[in-house]
């Protein structure tokens, strides 16, 4: 049967869930589009219900998907276009959406020696950083990102659209900083910050694995008492007027410094 009212119970709850305060008392979030959906199907999300409007959906591998999720028990929510336009962020919306159970891990739990790297992001307060983030990480083959503090949402709608499905191959952590440079110190990780006053450029660093990269606010960069934490804390050089890098490109360059270290 097709949904034909957007008074309907599913239906009220998707559009609910772009506020954050909804999506944390669910611990549900929606997302839309035909790469995001395939990718959570992929990649083992919880997906609680695929939401589908068959006059838009026209990708034979997004139907395919769609029909194999039906199969194996997924709930399927066949919608009008109307209907799919209510709770669509888009414009020209693809037809597929899916509500997924939200992931996130133990600090307790983790290795530091997982991956690449862990990424550690104090407070970010840009949901697109935090998305843009987790894309490199999983570009650069990273265990995942520790959010600390009061952080923006990664399962925020802008969020998602930056990570381009690396929200469901990257581990997703919340912590206290005490937390996590007690966790590290535990696991005999380094852990690198990053600051325009830091001992020494990026590119002559000496870094030692297992290891965190500790990344500050956008506003207010690592505290003292956080770089006076780290084992190490190196410098991007700036020789334009530009005194800072946004946080995602900033990261990106750390990123790929140590993924040169590991792999070149």
């Amino acid at each position: 049967m097709t949904v034909t009212s957007r008074s309907n119970p599913t239906v009220k709850l998707i559009r609910s869930l772009r506020e954050r305060k909804e999506r944390d008392r669910a611990g549900l979030f929606f997302v839309e589009g035909i790469r995001l959906a395939v990718e959570a199907a992929q990649l083992g999300a919880d997906i609680q219900t695929l939401v589908v409007a068959s006059t838009l959906l026209k990708s034979p591998m997004a139907l395919e998907m769609v029909e194999q999720q039906r199969q194996s028990g997924v709930n399927v929510l066949d919608v009008t276009a109307e209907v799919f336009d209510s709770i669509s962020g888009k414009e020209g919306p693809q037809g597929i959406g899916a509500v997924v159970r939200q992931k996130w891990e133990s600090l307790g739990a983790m290795q530091p020696g997982d991956g690449l790297c862990w990424v550690a992001l104090d407070e970010p307060q840009d949901p697109g950083n935090i998305g843009a983030v987790l894309r490199t990480a999983d570009a650069a083959g990273c265990a995942g990102v520790i959010l600390l503090g009061h952080s923006a949402d990664p399962y925020d709608p802008a969020a998602l659209r930056a990570s381009m499905g690396a929200v469901f191959s990257q581990r997703l952590v919340r912590a206290d900083f005490s937390d996590l440079a007690a966790w590290a110190r535990a696991h005999g990780a380094a852990m690198v910050g990053t600051s325009g006053s830091g001992q020494v450029e990026y590119r002559a660093a000496a870094y030692r694995f297992p290891l965190v990269l500790l990344m500050g606010s956008e506003r207010a960069g690592l505290s003292a008492e956080q770089q006076a934490a780290c084992d190490m804390v190196v410098r991007i050089p700036m020789v334009g007027r530009s005194d800072s890098l946004n946080l995602a490109v900033a990261t990106g360059v750390m990123l790929y410094e140590l993924y040169a270290r590991r792999h070149g």
